[in-house]
């Protein structure tokens, strides 16, 4: 499975300004990764889940904008998961996930009330693509009027490449404003360094993750110098985004 990003795209995001909620069903932990992680990329909500019993129970709660449903599951198949799901939340888009090539388990999975279907081994890219395309036909969300990721005070317009924080323009080169994006698009969730290798630099170092530190070191000099810091390490795990403290109110 390969995934390419595609520059300027407009992040899609519920009528209340929320972010699109995904939940992807696959027993291989593997391709679960990776596929929440892609979807992650793109600024959505994602929950995962192993088996058809748990795909039932996480719709339930989390109340789903589309939903990654591979067709061979432990405790039942996918088309069983679909009829739960329907009775759930008749509306919400299907993506079916499926290992056979068969034209027959295709017509099966959208007869059944599949939305579209995607046979393994597949790309990320594609996958993302048709989400996309179901979850604006399906009126769940809207794409952004503009290209523009805020967190706090800090903006950043992924279009003109164009970076302020308080206002004041921030010159970045391209890995820096590559990095401050993607930490940018998942803000509060700690990233690690594999994940952030993978993103901004699309390939592994071979051990030499301290290129991030570089850049994490780089990125706080010209976005947290003399403020309030945003950009935050947790030790072991890795690193995060997040609007810094409102200054406490004025005692004169």
């Amino acid at each position: 499975m390969t995934m390419t990003t595609s520059p300027g795209r407009h992040e899609l995001l519920r009528s209340d300004g929320s972010p699109v909620r995904v939940l992807v069903v696959d027993d291989e932990a593997s391709i679960s990764e990776l596929l929440s992680m892609a979807l992650r990329y793109e600024g959505w909500q994602i929950r995962s889940t192993g088996d058809g019993a748990g795909a039932v129970r996480t719709a339930r709660e989390f109340r789903p904008d589309a939903v990654v449903l591979d067709m061979m599951l432990p405790d039942m198949d996918g088309l069983s998961v679909l009829g739960r799901l329907r009775r759930e939340l008749p509306d919400v888009p299907v993506l079916f996930l499926t290992a056979k090539d068969a034209l027959e388990d295709r017509i099966a999975g959208l007869t059944a009330g599949g939305d579209d279907c995607v046979t393994k081994p597949f790309s990320l890219e594609e996958v993302v693509a048709r989400l996309r395309g179901l979850i604006r036909r399906a009126g769940a969300a809207d794409p952004r009027s503009e290209s523009t990721l805020v967190v706090g005070d800090l903006t950043l317009d992924e279009d003109s490449h164009e970076v302020t924080r308080g206002g004041r323009s921030i010159h970045l080169t391209a890995t820096e404003f590559e990095l401050l994006r993607f930490l940018m698009r998942n803000p509060r969730r700690v990233l690690s360094k594999a994940q952030i290798l993978d993103r901004v630099w699309s390939y592994d170092f071979g051990g030499r993750a301290n290129v991030v530190e570089l850049y994490i070191s780089y990125l706080r000099r010209k976005i947290d110098a003399g403020r309030e810091p945003m950009i935050h390490t947790r030790r072991g795990a890795g690193y995060l985004i997040k609007p810094a403290p409102a200054p406490p109110p004025s005692t004169t």
